[in-house]
């Protein structure tokens, strides 16, 4: 019997998978983000400049911090190395190839109604916020739910955290260091084809090693992996962005039939015709926004941890910056990678679940299948590798809410040995599995979002009324 016989991976991602994104998390990602899209007076869309002028605008400023917290630049860039990982590269081109080019214009929407979602998980994350044993700030959807919800409501902090600590070792993990090991193989490919058995090897000795290196950081704390993400995710973002560019700038006369081919096909999905012409309506606009939310982790509640440890002035303030992730992530990269894709011109295999090798194909024609393939192993690698970091931050905080710091130090443990696991796992499994915790964890924060709507909506009507506040 294999993995994919067993009646509990059956489960996990069949019917369960199904109830949490079709019927839970999708529908809650398009209600919510409309719901609070009108309670917070469409802040992300009538604030957008001055969220961009306090949050990008000021990222490379000098910051300095009291004690147990981290610079807002700190807290960003944790998050988004939390959220800059596959999802942006394999995930976009999962996205592409299992919805058809359709699945792009979903991708954005999820992503405009995910800014607000985003806005509102980190404003209460830093409004209902504590300090712990250590004097370090903690924060995120389990502590809104037990101090802004009240004691009766502990079970459902409970329960995301449980959710949360799981699908770490998913979204945040497996899928991440699968696809490293996968990119690192490709690109080795590229020179000495190696043959199964070795690939096996090397995907265990690579394991090893990101686990090394994760364990270093890990065991720093906040302070040293936002110290580390503020100094990666940057850097290799930039980089990503201007390789894309010139791709995309490469194939210039393919870039208005690409906008074109998102368009026409976001609401009929047929017109791709030929082998393409089985995608139905549904798969688009699922896998569109499916790979949003794995991507940006809006409605995930996830990067409100990270946030929640910012030394900010208040919840607004703070609350931008969810804003521009889901710009910068989605918007921006995401976008780049699906245009890199469709500018291109490489064959597609609809219906087939891919990695990495369709951004390596589409980057390859301007630089070669060699450079290409070590470019996007180097990128993955990086992308993947700060996304393992950001989300064992998450895990760790989510059991140290549920069983305390001791029991924590355990779980970065396990987390540390699950990284060799996902070096060695099914690509299919790994991202199956990912899907399925990445909805179920979603739940219980969706229904704090609805319950502290008001909240957000007070908070953030109160901050722009305050021309004071806005000169800061």
């Amino acid at each position: 019997m294999t993995i994919y016989d067993h009646w509990l991976y059956r489960f996990l991602t069949g019917p369960l998978n199904n109830v949490a994104w079709l019927y839970i998390l999708l529908p809650c990602v398009f209600a919510g983000g409309i719901y609070l899209t009108v309670g917070s007076g469409a802040v992300q869309f009538r604030r957008f400049g001055y969220a961009m002028k306090n949050t990008a605008g000021k990222l490379f400023k000098k910051q300095e911090t009291a004690h147990g917290a981290i610079t807002p630049l700190q807290a960003v860039t944790t998050a988004l190395a939390a959220t800059v990982g596959t999802g942006n590269i394999v995930g976009t081109s999962q996205a592409i190839a299992m919805g058809g080019y359709g699945a792009v214009f979903w991708l954005w929407m999820a992503a405009l109604l995910g800014m607000v979602i985003k806005y509102s998980e980190v404003l209460l994350a830093v409004k209902y916020r504590e300090r712990d044993a250590r004097g370090d700030w903690v924060g995120g959807p389990m502590y809104y739910i037990k101090n802004g919800m009240g004691d009766k409501w502990k079970w459902l902090a409970g329960a995301f955290s449980v959710l949360a600590a799981l699908a770490a070792f998913g979204i945040g993990n497996m899928s991440q260091v699968n696809s490293i090991v996968g990119s690192l193989n490709d690109a080795i490919d590229a020179f000495i084809p190696a043959a199964e058995g070795e690939r096996k090897l090397l995907n265990f000795i690579f394991g090893l090693v990101i686990a090394g290196l994760i364990g270093v950081i890990l065991f720093g704390g906040i302070k040293r992996i936002g110290a580390v993400a503020e100094k990666l995710v940057p850097v290799m973002s930039i980089l990503y962005i201007i390789f894309a560019f010139v791709v995309i700038f490469g194939h210039a006369g393919n870039i208005g039939p690409a906008f074109a081919k998102i368009f026409r096909t976001a609401f009929t999905p047929k017109a791709l015709g030929g082998a393409a012409s089985g995608i139905a309506l549904k798969q688009t606009i699922v896998w569109g926004l499916r790979r949003s939310a794995f991507s940006n982790e809006a409605g995930l509640g996830s990067a409100a941890i990270a946030h929640a440890a910012a030394d900010t002035k208040g919840p607004v303030q703070q609350g931008l910056y969810g804003i521009f992730e889901v710009f910068a992530d989605t918007i921006v990269i995401c976008t780049l990678t699906a245009m890199t894709i469709i500018c291109s011109g490489v064959d597609i295999t609809f219906g087939q679940k891919v990695g990495s090798e369709l951004i390596t194909s589409a980057f390859a024609t301007m630089f070669g299948v060699k450079f290409a393939s070590v470019f996007v192993a180097l990128a993955l690698t990086l992308f993947a590798f700060t996304t393992v970091l950001g989300w064992s931050l998450y895990g760790s905080r989510c059991v140290q809410y549920l069983f305390g710091l001791k029991v924590a130090k355990g779980y970065q443990v396990l987390f540390i040995i699950i990284v060799v696991v996902g070096a060695v796992a099914s690509l299919d499994v790994v991202w199956d599995i990912a899907d399925t915790f990445n909805g179920l964890m979603a739940i219980p924060n969706f229904i704090a979002l609805f319950a502290l709507s008001g909240v957000v909506a007070k908070l953030t009507k109160e901050y722009f009324a305050d021309k004071t506040k806005l000169k800061q």
